[in-house]
């Protein structure tokens, strides 16, 4: 059942079909890619050496290179939709069969194919936008780190597509895409989820274009409209010539056209289980274990 404190006001199809087309297409947006990178040069920080790692939405993150970079010697473990889980399968079959990357990758469908508290690291690029409610997948995040485990994820913010709103704004039009979650909202969803010491920032990056028809492309290639106050029905030819034409309008001294992307960053930490002081407390084995591991390692940060 979805937190009512953390489910967004969204229309959950149209949200399904735009995460479908990004995973289902042959390359990663170029704004993934870069933000991916960004955020690997971030688990330099984090002392832990994950021996498995989570890939939320691995083709579309952009991340794999940067991972088996980072943790040669980790099991990648790629969480994919089924389109794009069938174009990687057979990407991966078609190596040879001493590859290494063809044996230190598993790929699955979703979370509940692994089991709880057997990674170390869930990263997570570029793909939290585009869930109707972040709380409840933070907890099966959570639910699938073992103690100290660390999540590391990136994600669009508010202030992404300023332009793009003043410019539907002006035309009378209804919202272009659904919100965006600040940044403290989510670092407050991280601890709700059980996780600790959430560290949270952001940027913002400034992309241009040669041309507004160049900018809507690329923008589809990153999303689409869900929010449930967007026009109904389809939009026609004249009215995508009247936005490009309200693009250009505010194109810069070198006649490129320009949109915002608030980046939000986060990490956090799967802490120990707490213990209720009672006249009397019973612990499992495995609970115990846990304790005694996480009170011997501390925390993992530089």
């Amino acid at each position: 059942m979805a937190d009512s404190t953390t489910a967004r006001e969204i229309d959950a199809a149209a949200l399904d079909r735009a995460a479908r087309r990004i995973s289902a297409a042959r390359d990663a947006p170029w704004l993934h890619a870069e933000v991916a990178r960004r955020m690997a040069e971030r688990l330099a920080i984090v002392r832990l050496q994950p021996a498995r790692v989570i890939d939320w939405w691995g083709h579309a993150g952009a991340g794999a290179a940067l991972l088996a970079q980072a943790y040669p010697h980790a099991e990648r473990v790629a969480i994919e939709t089924p389109a794009a889980r069938a174009a990687r399968l057979s990407a991966r079959n078609a190596l040879p069969w001493w590859s290494p990357a063809r044996w230190r990758e598993i790929a699955a469908v979703d979370v509940s194919c692994v089991a709880p508290g057997s990674a170390q690291l869930v990263w997570a690029n570029m793909m939290l936008h585009l869930v109707r409610d972040p709380g409840v997948l933070l907890q099966a995040w959570h639910s699938a780190l073992s103690v100290d485990g660390f999540v590391m994820l990136s994600t669009l913010g508010p202030d992404t597509l300023k332009t793009l709103r003043e410019v539907y704004r002006e035309a009378g039009w209804g919202p272009p895409h659904a919100a965006f979650t600040d940044m403290h909202d989510l670092g407050d969803m991280l601890v709700r989820a059980g996780f600790a010491d959430p560290v949270m920032d952001q940027e913002l990056l400034r992309l241009t274009w040669a041309s507004p028809d160049a900018l809507l492309t690329e923008l589809r290639g990153l999303g689409g409209n869900a929010d449930p106050g967007r026009h109904a029905g389809l939009r026609t030819p004249r009215w995508r010539s009247r936005l490009a034409a309200a693009i250009a309008e505010r194109a810069g001294p070198d006649g490129r056209v320009a949109l915002e992307f608030e980046i939000v960053y986060g990490h956090a930490f799967k802490p120990p289980p707490k213990v209720s002081v009672a006249a009397e407390t019973r612990l499992d084995v495995d609970a115990f274990r846990q304790m005694a591991r996480g009170g011997r390692r501390g925390r993992s940060l530089s």
